[in-house]
């Protein structure tokens, strides 16, 4: 499912903020922004403009040129919306009122998204200027893009694993990249792009170092597989300020694809142990999470902590157990919670 970084939504509440008179809180699906004071009331419509938004030069966004103008060879210039403090709350994307931006279709409804009427792009810093290698192409059809729903953007997650068992992983700090086999061949990706085996690519560097290719093509027919595509996260000096505080490269696997299916927890730690790969760390198995964290507030407290090496932590991710499709995300239920203490210190 394609994120919705600008949308419709119906604002909740409004809270005062402590010492301010300009400014309070608006509270949208799970998150909360800062907004100048009666801008808005409970339950009007507003456009919500997500994190890592990056939005167009416009009229509408000139009052965050100070704090969020950028300006790069590879995304152009804009605004990029992070998590902000004001007043000691956390903001985190931006709430205006739908009555700015006469293209908006009169008729759009509540959740509708309006990420390309409105020109907004997810904010990326390119692979090629971060894990180097030289592109052969766009992703192969069997390794999907990695991307995680927060909790934060549909609340209604939570209630989506009621009664089935579930697992809590950590969130490793790194740059997604996947090795996949069809019958096409063998392919090594960031998150975005199929880089070539010619020695530019760090990770395919790794690749190579450990085998994987020979190792995969052995399990695959062994296994009698059309496909097998694994995909983790590689942490590494040099790497998203290696906040792991590794002396060398890691790839934890986090996803492991079967003939184009997703399998579950069990069956991926085998697969992993097979080909001599580490997963993402299992922090806790349990039951109907709705009962232990009901709230987006409960889940993002659980989201806290440090790395093995007193790194901040980024966050966690909750899956089930064995794969379950959810119609909420038209794809298998799974959600990241991403710590807000993390988000401040790092400036995301």
């Amino acid at each position: 499912m394609s994120r919705k970084l600008a949308s419709i939504q119906r604002v909740w509440s409004i809270e005062p903020i402590e010492g301010a008179d300009r400014i309070e809180l608006a509270h949208v699906l799970g998150w909360q922004c800062v907004v100048n004071r009666g801008q808005f009331r409970p339950m009007d419509p507003a456009v919500y403009f997500q994190i890592d938004s990056f939005l167009p030069v416009r009229p509408e966004f000139e009052f965050l040129r100070q704090s969020c103008y950028k300006k790069t060879a590879i995304m152009g210039e804009g605004f990029r919306l992070r998590t902000m403090t004001f007043r000691g709350q956390i903001s985190q994307g931006l709430l205006l009122p739908v009555s700015l931006f006469p293209e908006i279709p009169s008729d759009a409804q509540i959740g509708e998204d309006v990420t390309e009427y409105l020109g907004v792009k997810k904010w990326e810093i390119e692979e090629r200027a971060t894990t180097g290698g030289n592109v052969i192409g766009t992703l192969p059809y069997d390794i999907p893009h990695t991307d995680e729903t927060r909790v934060q953007e549909t609340p209604e997650l939570i209630q989506a694993f009621a009664g089935l068992e579930y697992y809590i992983s950590t969130k490793m700090d790194g740059s997604s990249h996947s090795v996949g086999i069809d019958e096409d061949g063998f392919h090594v990706t960031g998150h975005n792009y199929e880089y070539r085996n010619d020695g530019s690519s760090s990770f395919y560097n790794l690749v190579n170092e450990r085998r994987y290719q020979e190792k995969m093509e052995a399990f695959v027919k062994e296994s009698g597989l059309r496909t097998l595509t694994v995909q983790g996260e590689l942490c590494a000096p040099g790497i998203q300020k290696n906040r792991l505080r590794l002396i060398k490269p890691e790839w934890y696997v986090f996803t492991i694809r079967e003939n184009g299916n997703r399998v579950g927890l069990k069956r991926m730690q085998e697969i992993a142990e097979a080909l001599g790969m580490t997963t993402v760390p299992i922090e806790e198995i349990g039951t109907d999470l709705p009962s232990r964290y009901p709230t987006v507030e409960a889940l993002l407290k659980r989201a806290d902590g440090d790395y093995p090496n007193g790194g901040k932590k980024e966050g966690i991710v909750v899956r089930p157990t064995e794969p379950v499709f959810c119609p909420l995300i038209s794809a298998p239920l799974s959600m990241k919670v991403v710590s807000n203490k993390y988000l401040l210190r790092n400036g995301d």
